[in-house]
């Protein structure tokens, strides 16, 4: 009983957990791209990891907190400008093709030996090298906080101040794209979304709003990152392609185009994730070796998603006649 008690906690500790915040920025950006304009990105982990890099490295040569956050945002700005001058002009899935290779071509530079002295190689970039000054900023005390079963330290890798932080900036993301899409360029999104030669007629310059889209969706996964690894290292295997398949997962849970859709798929995702990893770890032990359960996590989340693709493509918030399937 204790055992499922301890199990059933650290699954609902999910839902405030950083990596939770990191995965609800990264599929609000997401969202942006796709539930609100149409764009496939597929290679969302890619300007995550640019983040992540950007405020490490920064950090790590000496750039105070702000400076290093400016760096991690502008190289996601710079990373949309070279994929959507080449792509945004074409039709169907050319943004797909390109955004996979390019996230994968970031992950590659990552974990380099030329490039070694800047980020680490294959062992990434270690956590005590680079929080420090984002520790430095934290008004809480030392020590411990509980609040109800969730009992984190105040200040550290996996803290409250990296929760507040995240959450924090999950809420003013859900502000900006609130207002966002219900101003008149919110509505040229999603008209560029359903017909875009349509909104083309109109005047408009669909090729701007789209690249416009992109580039402020990267910049919320660039900021996903920064929060994902707060409380781990920065490692280029960690933020693959299984990172863009899991935030693609949490937006079609959630449900595209949808303001909270990133949020309740998020929560939901990991809550139902750590429970599974962690029953199967306690009632498979002995019998499946880590990599194991891991592995079967994946299979039972590209199941999930499978299936929400086919049944209800819309998620739990969404409406199944704002959002198709279609490539145009």
């Amino acid at each position: 009983m204790e055992e499922l008690s301890r199990i059933l906690t650290q699954a609902a500790g999910e839902l405030i957990a950083p990596t939770t915040a990191a995965y609800v920025l990264a599929a609000i950006g997401l969202n942006l791209h796709f539930g609100y304009t149409g764009l496939l990105n597929m290679g969302q982990a890619g300007f995550m990891l640019l983040g992540a890099y950007g405020f490490a490295i920064s950090t790590i040569a000496g750039s105070p907190l702000w400076l290093a956050v400016l760096v991690a945002l502008v190289a996601s700005i710079l990373f949309a400008l070279i994929l959507g001058m080449p792509t945004l002009k074409l039709r169907g899935d050319y943004l797909a093709i390109v955004t996979i290779a390019a996230a994968e071509i970031i992950r590659m530079l990552g974990r380099s030996s030329g490039l070694a002295e800047w980020t680490g190689g294959q062992a990434g970039l270690r956590g005590n090298e680079f929080k420090d000054t984002f520790a430095a900023l934290s008004p809480l005390p030392d020590g411990r906080t509980a609040i109800g079963p969730f009992e984190y330290l105040n200040n550290g890798s996996d803290s409250w101040w990296v929760r507040i932080v995240g959450w924090s900036l999950v809420a003013l993301a859900l502000l900006v794209v609130w207002l966002l899409t219900r101003s008149p360029w919110g509505r040229l999104l999603k008209g560029v979304r359903e017909d875009e030669d349509a909104v083309r007629a109109l005047g408009k310059n669909v090729y701007a709003v789209k690249m416009q889209a992109l580039v402020l969706g990267g910049v919320l996964g660039s900021l996903g990152g920064i929060i994902y690894v707060l409380p781990r290292a920065v490692q280029p295997d960690g933020m693959a392609r299984s990172m863009t398949f899991f935030v693609w997962t949490v937006l079609l849970l959630g449900g595209a185009a949808t303001l909270f859709g990133p949020v309740l798929g998020a929560m939901l995702f990991w809550a139902v994730f750590m429970l599974l990893r962690a029953g199967m770890r306690e009632g498979m032990a002995g019998t499946l070796a880590p990599d194991q359960v891991e592995n079967i996590g994946g299979l039972v989340v590209g199941l999930a998603l499978m299936l929400l693709v086919i049944f209800r493509p819309q998620g739990i918030l969404g409406n199944k006649k704002e959002l198709a399937f279609d490539a145009r």
